[in-house]
């Protein structure tokens, strides 16, 4: 059999086993939108791979140069106001309404931080890094949209009047208990759970494939390199997500 053929096979083997699924959960990175333009932050390329994490996206990087951050931000909520929503995008969106046409359910998790699977027509996304879209205060917690102009100065809240800071998880913060709670007891609770276009070193994001390979799901890897997960996976699939995944959501055969 020929590498083609092999890849082939797998696709085959992995949508049988989201149409026989009631129970789906995508855990998303950032390679899913990759092809919207929007950088990884990984791998070749990547953003990090140019910028030091500690002055961009660490509080410790927020309290030295306030200003800095804030219209760095300003110009990532730029560019995904942007981009648009790629077929990989579309693909989990068509999946989730067929699957709960059926009775069934697909809970999306994601690390991304961009709002393009909720264009595409995701519903109840649990963002896990929370979203480029919101500012909130950092004494009361008031949400407000991120705009996507720089500032002279970082903004403060109308309500109380606190310094607004980006609504995004940053590195050395906790992930929002309640969507990470929400997303442990789906994974938990799936029959099939795909990683998407994610490193899978990022805990805890990455630990829940963990949960659901110990309840005994089935596990999809949809990634363009391998990670360490993939000699875990019941299927892994190295390709670009934005080919690969309209072909395993796709309702009939090609």
């Amino acid at each position: 059999m020929n590498m083609s053929s092999d890849f082939g096979g797998r696709i085959s083997e992995a949508r049988a086993l989201v149409g026989q699924a009631s129970r789906v959960v995508v855990l998303t990175g950032s390679g899913i939108s990759a092809a919207s333009g929007i950088p990884t932050f990984r791998g070749t390329g990547g953003i990090w791979g140019e910028m030091r994490v500690e002055d961009f996206a660490t509080p410790e990087g927020f309290e030295r140069d306030p200003l800095k951050v804030w219209n760095w931000y300003t110009s990532r909520r730029r560019e995904a106001a942007d981009a648009r929503p790629n077929p990989g995008h579309q693909a989990l969106a068509e999946l989730q309404r067929r699957l709960e046409a059926r009775g069934g359910s697909l809970v999306l998790v994601t690390q991304n931080i961009d709002g393009l699977h909720q264009e595409a027509g995701s519903k109840g996304v649990l963002e896990l890094h929370g979203s480029l879209l919101r500012a909130r205060c950092e004494a009361c917690r008031h949400a407000a949209d991120m705009p996507a102009e720089t500032a002279d100065a970082v903004p403060a809240c109308d309500r109380c009047g606190a310094r607004m800071r980006p609504d995004v998880v940053w590195f050395g913060e906790a992930l929002p208990q309640d969507v990470y709670a929400a997303a442990v007891e789906a994974s938990s609770r799936a029959d099939v759970f795909l990683s998407v276009g994610t490193s899978a070193a990022v805990y805890p994001a990455a630990g829940l494939i963990e949960w659901a390979l110990g309840s005994g799901a089935k596990t999809v890897e949809v990634n363009l390199e391998p990670t360490p997960i993939s000699r875990l996976v019941t299927v892994a699939l190295h390709g670009k997500a934005d080919e690969i995944l309209p072909r395993l959501a796709a309702a009939d055969d090609d």
